[in-house]
């Protein structure tokens, strides 16, 4: 074999290497990009009347403080009164419910039973879709909770 095919070669494994770890790299990034913009924001749904018993944890929304929320999405109904109750026995609940724009519309720390949990009570003034917020207070990330939703019946 000529000395010089032999450099080429050795030069072209050279390139080689460099070149096909650089582009699995670039192919994995690419995917794990794809992949992360598909976990897009998407709040669980639930209906007036319903009750869910599920749990925080990491993997939801950081609310800044150390702890983490869990969103809900209810369509609602100008001139409807709601009751919204939160109970956990793992962490400090609080309860929010949010306009399709974002502000908020009622939010509740502790029951009126002087517990940890949390009741809120709304009329709501326009018809869309609401977010109901479940979060810890404080730093405790999370546990085990049941959020029940009622509507009530006009006097």
């Amino acid at each position: 074999m000529p000395k010089c095919s032999f450099i080429l070669k050795a030069s072209l494994i050279r390139v080689l290497i460099g070149i096909v770890p650089s582009t699995l790299l670039a192919l994995t990034l690419g995917m794990m990009a794809a992949a992360a913009q598909s976990r897009v924001y998407s709040p669980l749904s639930i209906q007036a009347g319903g009750q869910v018993t599920d749990k925080l944890s990491e993997t939801d929304i950081p609310t800044g403080q150390g702890g983490f929320a869990r969103d809900y999405a209810l369509r609602l109904n100008a001139g409807e009164q709601i009751a919204i109750d939160l109970n956990s026995e793992e962490f400090d609940a609080i309860v929010s419910l949010l306009a399709s724009d974002g502000s908020t519309v009622a939010e509740n720390d502790d029951g009126p039973d002087g517990s940890t949990n949390s009741l809120l009570f709304s009329r709501i003034t326009g018809t869309g879709t609401y977010v109901i917020r479940v979060r810890a207070f404080g730093d405790k990330s999370g546990g085990t909770f049941t959020l029940k939703v009622t509507r009530l019946k006009p006097f």
